[in-house]
Parts: structure tokens; C-alpha cells; sequence
């Protein structure tokens, strides 16, 4: 019975800080969603700490536990929706054609513009980053493009698009899909995964060779 005793007392820190890790990493995820609906509407530099804590219902020093400032938050935020879209690359890549590649990878940017980031413009938020992470993010963004472009370009070389340039179709494919948070609205009508179709449909049909 002691060793009984004992084996469960030495089980129950590990239980405990397994607890308190995913209730940090709820609170965390609920104060970037705060901060994305504040910065949805009012701006990041129109946000104050302030803004983002009434969201939550509590002080602004409570978030101090989570994050040093503003900018933390920030560069957090775009951190989620940078590592959702270096999943959609990989998944995207596992489709059959080039075509059904670049159009999972439309809808799901959409979803993460419209969900995810609760149509917040952080695509036009990077400057107010420091240099540090404002090159990190650039590099991501970086390669989320040129995965892109690379599907593009072999959907050319396969027949399946026309001749076109792969780096200005994706150049107007990413300007439509952010260019989304200028206009969209969570309380409208159209539901993120039917939009993200949409577009899909939209962008890659003026792809398609005849």
C-alpha cells in the first residue's frame, strides 16, 4: 500500500502542472482573441491594453502574466496565423492536381483570415512590429508565398494553368484573400468556409488552361 501510497503522490505534481499549462494556454488563446477583436475595430495602434483587457473582463495588469506589452501580443498573433498557413502548404500538397493544391490553399487562407485572425488586418499590421520580429514574420511570409508560386509554376509546367506568371497570379491571389479584412464582417452572413469556396472557385478558374 505504500508504494501504492507513494506512486500516486508522485504522480499528481506531473497531473497538476499538466493543468495549469493548458489553463495558461486557454487564457493565453483567449486574450489574442480579445486583442484580434479589439484590433478588428479600432486598429492595433487605435488598441490599448486597456481595449484588449475590457474585452476579457479583467484588469490590464492580468495580462502582464501572458504578455510583456502590445507589440507581444501582436507578433503572437500573427504567429498563430503564420503556423496555421505552413499547414495548409503541407496538406495542400497532398492533393492530387496543381489545381485542387492552389484551391485548398485558398480556402483555408480565408479561413484563417475570416476565423482564425477574426478578420483582423494583421497582414497590413507588420510595420508596427519590432525589426526582430518583423523579420521573422517577413520569412514566413516569404515562404508561404513561394510555396504558392511553386505550385503555380508547376500547374503551368503540367498543363493545368495557363502560361501565366506565377508570381504576379499569386500576387492577386494573396491581395484578395487580405484585402478580405477591409471588408469582412464575423456578424455578416456569409460563413468563412463558404466565402473561403468562393474565392477558391473565383481564383483558380481564371487559372485553368482551356
Amino acid at each position: 500500500m505504500a508504494g501504492v501510497a507513494l506512486g500516486t503522490r508522485a504522480r499528481t505534481p506531473t497531473r497538476r502542472s499538466a493543468h495549469v499549462r493548458a489553463k495558461r494556454q486557454r487564457r493565453r488563446a483567449e486574450i489574442l482573441h480579445a486583442a484580434l477583436r479589439a484590433f478588428r475595430s479600432a486598429g492595433y495602434h487605435g488598441t490599448t491594453l486597456d481595449d484588449i483587457a475590457r474585452q476579457l473582463g479583467v484588469r490590464k495588469t492580468a495580462l502582464y502574466h501572458y504578455f510583456p506589452d502590445k507589440e507581444a501580443i501582436l507578433h503572437a498573433c500573427h504567429r498563430e496565423g503564420l503556423d496555421e498557413v505552413a499547414g495548409i502548404v503541407a496538406a495542400a500538397r497532398r492533393r492530387p492536381s496543381h489545381a485542387e493544391q492552389l484551391a485548398h490553399a485558398i480556402r483555408e487562407h480565408v479561413r484563417v483570415m475570416t476565423d482564425t485572425l477574426e478578420g483582423s488586418s494583421l497582414a497590413l499590421e507588420v510595420s508596427a512590429l519590432s525589426s526582430r520580429h518583423q523579420a521573422e514574420v517577413i520569412a514566413a511570409r516569404d515562404r508561404y508565398e513561394q510555396a504558392l508560386r511553386d505550385i503555380v509554376r508547376r500547374g503551368v509546367a503540367a498543363g493545368e494553368f495557363r502560361a501565366v506568371d506565377p508570381k504576379l497570379a499569386v500576387f492577386a491571389i494573396l491581395g484578395a484573400i487580405n484585402w478580405v479584412a477591409r471588408w469582412y464582417s464575423p456578424a455578416g452572413s456569409m460563413h468563412p468556409r463558404a466565402l473561403g469556396t468562393h474565392f477558391a472557385d473565383h481564383l483558380v478558374r481564371g487559372l485553368l488552361a482551356p
